[in-house]
């Protein structure tokens, strides 16, 4: 790693170390954002980790999660905690518009700011920068930063199960971005003892019922299959929101059942929110939803998972989506295997 020595420099002694991720964080900014405050106060640093929105109900387990701090819940500890605020450590986003106005803690400050992604396009606003769009997760590169500097730390079961909780939901229990590095890192992971069912189990098996009754009224009553462009449309309205109680991490997931079926080439969740739309895009094989979401959503993301948004209605929202889907016609109905 290009500056590591640099980054080993700042980190001999201990400091006082702001770790960030993005609005509405799921498993591996999480994930990462906790593995990389246990190793840090295992050498005698004083970490906080903030997220500008709350997260899913079902992280609450994770080891260190207690001790997160929620901009848009309570901002003072945090604002008091940067007042003396040394290194800044960027997981799981490379862009400050992706937390909101947490950022304002890091704009224009006089820190040594650690980046550490996997998402296209970052920003240059890191001292060191660890950015690897080939990697499966961002859990997985800091596995390989923990093991750059003290591969000891990666026999702590905490920051093991951290790691591994990233991995499993970024890359939808190992069906993308795969590498044989990323095996043996979690080859490494299990040879100290790791439970993983017990993981699995925690994160994909404790449901609560509503949630089974969303994902059916999903599958039932608003999904839509455009046969003649491989893509599979599922969308929710204010109304479902009331009906079914939905709140932060209900949906999570949902957009993968239509790529279940063998003639879905491209998945498309639409939420109807309070003030935005709010769309989920996943792929099979080469065919980018990137690229949508980034030049018609205002988002972006990786080859085969991407979101977006837009201030438009949900009707014109869906009429949008499928008036570009000719364009993309022969990519979409490319065979997959």
């Amino acid at each position: 790693m290009h500056g590591i020595e640099e980054v080993r420099s700042v980190l001999s002694t201990p400091k006082n170390i702001l770790i960030t991720s993005h609005r509405n964080p799921d498993g591996d900014a999480i994930g990462s954002s906790l593995a990389m405050s246990q190793w840090l106060k295992k050498k005698g640093h004083r970490v906080m980790v903030a997220f500008p929105s709350e997260y899913p109900d079902i992280y609450q387990w994770m080891p260190g999660i207690e001790d997160v701090q929620i901009f848009d819940v309570d901002p003072e500890p945090i604002a008091a905690f940067c007042q003396h605020l040394e290194v800044s450590i960027i997981l799981d986003y490379n862009s400050l518009a992706r937390i909101d106005k947490l950022g304002v803690f890091l704009e224009n400050r006089d820190l040594y700011t650690i980046l550490i992604d996997h998402h296209l396009y970052p920003d240059p606003i890191g001292d060191f920068i660890l950015s690897d769009t080939s990697a499966s997760s961002t859990c997985e590169l800091v596995f390989r930063f923990i093991e750059v500097f003290d591969r000891s730390n990666l026999t702590d079961l905490n920051i093991a199960t951290c790691i591994y909780t990233g991995i499993i939901t970024d890359t939808g229990s190992f069906q993308y971005s795969t590498s044989p590095a990323l095996f043996r890192s979690v080859a490494a992971l299990q040879e100290i003892g790791l439970d993983t069912n017990a993981i699995h189990d925690r994160i994909f098996n404790t449901m609560d019922e509503k949630n089974l009754r969303l994902l059916g009224h999903c599958l039932a009553n608003r999904m839509e299959i455009i046969d003649d462009f491989k893509t599979g449309i599922i969308f929710l309205n204010k109304h479902d929101f009331q009906v079914y109680d939905i709140q932060r991490g209900d949906t999570e997931g949902i957009v993968n059942y239509l790529l279940k079926l063998k003639n879905v080439h491209m998945a498309v969740f639409i939420r109807q929110q309070p003030t935005i739309i709010k769309i989920s895009f996943r792929s099979k094989g080469d065919f980018s939803v990137e690229e949508i979401a980034k030049n018609y959503f205002n988002g972006g993301g990786h080859r085969n998972a991407a979101g977006g948004y837009t201030k438009s209605s949900l009707a014109a929202t869906l009429d949008l989506i499928k008036s570009i889907l000719p364009q993309y016609k022969q990519q979409l109905n490319k065979p997959i295997l």
